[in-house]
């Protein structure tokens, strides 16, 4: 089928866009030529001179066609000046026909003034929207800054005022008597802010330095802060199916990947392997216990459908037979970007980081450690 054209005064247009100028076009020179009928040369003159400086303006080749136009009625307008001139009648005529074009004119101008306070106008909210917009981003960042400083001031104080050679304490639980360990010194103090918290996840040299939370709801955490304050930053937590007293085979820490930086928004350096050999150690302690832990794996998952059969991560928590525990080690190694040699066998205990990955939908960058002496 043949493309649609645009016809507007016997012109033709090849787009809508064009199409609608002309039209626009059209209807100004209407209007015009309504006013410069049996306008004398003076009048005639007055338009050619607005439509020359830009003061009446055109946006297709039918101004220049009502240029044309116009310059041949200034030419018989001038030849006939004289027996204009003697009609009293076409002077009375052409005053008023003056007056409309006055009028049109003065009525284009104030559109055009509309039209740029209009724009003015709306600039100025968009750019109070964006400075609006930034205010509250910078304040929920800055009292998430805050908040992290003050927890990590409580716990490195708690820390200076304990006996340095506890750190190196490692903590085998006995749940059987039903009896909960004693908590490390640097935590108490934490505890009685929240009792969610659960542990301490760092790196070092890098941005990843918090407490962790653990709670029932996995969802609570992804936007409310330490201080269970609305935050869409959310903080780290520790999924709700693990337990670091039983212990779990398999620990897991989420994280927003935040572009910031903030939270695990730096966990995706892993993806280069001179990386990882910089950032080979996670420290983790929970409450109870201090623990490092050296990365094995590092791969891209995603969250499955319950109906999917693939590997599902995320339901690594306790393996329950050295055979269920092989199986899931050669699932990540075969997933991950690159051969640490680092491995691990049947009661060893794990960390994984899990955050968001957008390369895909519901992506997940995650990272996988094992307990070290």
């Amino acid at each position: 089928m043949a493309d649609k054209t645009y016809i507007v005064e016997d012109r033709q247009f090849d787009t809508a866009a064009d199409y609608r100028r002309a039209c626009r076009d059209r209807d100004t020179i209407i209007k015009l030529r309504a006013a410069m009928k049996g306008a004398d040369i003076k009048k005639l003159k007055q338009i050619k001179a607005l439509v020359e400086s830009g003061k009446i303006h055109f946006y297709t080749a039918l101004g220049k066609d009502f240029e044309n136009e116009l310059n041949e009625l200034i030419n018989n307008a001038d030849r006939n000046t004289k027996k204009t001139k003697k009609d009293k009648g076409k002077k009375k005529h052409s005053k008023n026909e003056a007056e409309s074009v006055d009028s049109l004119i003065a009525e284009e101008l104030k559109n055009r003034e509309k039209r740029r306070r209009l724009i003015i106008v709306l600039c100025s909210l968009a750019a109070i929207c964006c400075l609006g917009y930034f205010a509250v981003y910078s304040y929920y960042q800055q009292r998430t800054i805050a908040s992290y400083e003050e927890w990590g001031s409580i716990k490195d104080a708690a820390s200076d005022n304990s006996d340095a050679s506890d750190k190196q304490v490692v903590i085998n639980y006995d749940t059987s008597s039903g009896e909960t360990p004693e908590v490390l010194e640097e935590y108490k103090n934490l505890l009685n802010k929240n009792k969610k918290l659960i542990g301490w996840v760092k790196i070092d040299d890098t941005n990843i330095n918090y407490p962790v939370m653990q709670t029932t709801d996995n969802e609570y955490y992804l936007d409310h802060n330490l201080n269970q304050e609305y935050d869409k930053n959310g903080s780290i937590f520790m999924d709700k199916d693990c337990d670091v007293l039983k212990p779990s085979t398999n620990l897991i820490l989420y994280g927003h990947h935040m572009k910031s930086g903030q939270m695990f928004g730096g966990l995706d350096k892993y993806q280069n392997q001179s990386y990882w050999q910089e950032h080979q150690y996670i420290t983790f302690d929970t409450v109870y216990e201090y623990g490092t832990y050296q990365v094995m794996y590092v791969f891209r998952s995603r969250v499955y459908s319950e109906e999917d059969v693939n590997f599902k991560y995320y339901q690594f928590i306790d393996a329950l037979s050295e055979t269920e525990f092989d199986s899931n080690m050669q699932e990540m190694a075969e997933m991950s970007l690159y051969d640490t040699g680092v491995t691990a066998q049947y009661g060893d205990r794990l960390l994984t980081l899990s955050t968001c990955d957008y390369q895909e939908t519901n992506g997940r960058f995650v990272v996988v450690a094992k307990k070290i002496n």
